[in-house]
């Protein structure tokens, strides 16, 4: 069977498409909700900064001012110490001492509070270490103060102890001087009491002729003047070696003298220096009368005249005698 082509009646077929979802609004939404909220953050972290310098600044402004006190302080300290130190300046004290080893504690605790309040970034850590250390700072000078009260005190009653004892001392050296000077007086009293004194001059002149001495007065034939006296007794003179002076004058008023004769000077207690002819020791018995004997020649020949002799005791003429020797005659 034979298919033939004819024209159908049927209409043609559209498909129908469903309707397409409009994303732009969605995305424009979005957008904007993203750019809110990115201007929100922005926002929120500006305030938030803010925030944060502003409490940055407060924490500085805070710091500088705990710093500002806290140096303030530490001046303080600083004065009052410094008042301590000029008023204990005349004490003494070694390196050894308390007060030395006080001020090197409080002069090493100042620089390192100092060292901590110098820092422009300190720490609120660092700050309350040094408001502990001024703390302990003003501790430490109240210490400083009582020791040294404490040894002005006991240097106030030192000085009056030493017054006392100064006083004493004083008083125990006036009354000592005092003693010496009676005891001086004394001494001397008894000193001058204890010079001796001599009489009974005997002065004559003796010829030696043949071994044989002859008693004469006639110059030329005098070869030695044989002088003898009495020491008086004394009760005050201690017993013991004494020593006296006979000093010759001759006619002319000239000592005689010759020092290889034991001849020399003294001094009187007048403070006059005198030459003396002869130095005569001897042992006295005190309270006993004695009699001195001596003789004195000389190189030349003895002339005509007075001769003076005098004897000294102690600084003192304690007697004296003249023997005149003639000029002879022809058979003389």
């Amino acid at each position: 069977m034979a298919f033939e082509n004819f024209p159908t009646t049927e209409q043609p077929v559209h498909r129908v498409h469903p309707p397409q979802k409009d994303w732009r609004g969605f995305i424009t939404g979005a957008l904007v909700i993203a750019l809110l909220a990115t201007w929100g953050y922005i926002i929120w972290d500006k305030g938030r900064s803010k925030a944060t310098i502003a409490q940055k600044e407060d924490i500085i402004a805070n710091t500088s001012t705990q710093r500002d006190l806290l140096q303030k302080e530490l001046e303080d300290a600083t004065m009052r110490y410094d008042m301590i130190k000029t008023s204990s300046a005349k004490m003494e004290h070694g390196k050894d001492s308390v007060i030395y080893r006080q001020e090197q504690d409080i002069s090493q605790k100042k620089a390192r509070i100092q060292e901590l309040l110098s820092k422009v970034n300190a720490t609120q850590e660092e700050l309350a270490q040094a408001k502990t250390l001024i703390n302990s700072l003003n501790g430490d000078i109240e210490g400083f103060k009582t020791k040294i009260e404490t040894l002005q005190g006991e240097k106030l009653v030192l000085k009056q102890e030493k017054d006392i004892v100064t006083n004493q001392r004083d008083q125990v050296i006036r009354e000592f001087d005092s003693a010496n000077e009676v005891i001086r007086a004394k001494e001397a009293i008894i000193d001058v009491g204890s010079t001796l004194h001599a009489s009974n001059f005997s002065i004559r002149g003796i010829n030696v002729s043949s071994g044989k001495e002859k008693e004469t007065t006639t110059a030329k034939r005098v070869d030695k003047l044989r002088i003898s006296f009495d020491i008086d007794e004394n009760r005050l003179a201690q017993s013991g070696a004494k020593n006296i002076y006979v000093c010759i004058t001759g006619p002319t008023g000239q000592p005689i003298a010759n020092m290889e004769s034991g001849s020399g000077n003294f001094n009187t207690r007048d403070g006059e220096e005198k030459i003396f002819t002869q130095r005569v020791d001897f042992n006295y018995t005190q309270g006993q009368r004695q009699t001195l004997s001596f003789d004195w020649s000389q190189n030349s020949s003895f002339a005509t005249g007075n001769y003076r002799i005098e004897i000294y005791h102690n600084g003192f003429k304690i007697g004296e005698g003249t023997r005149t020797l003639k000029k002879g005659g022809w058979f003389s």
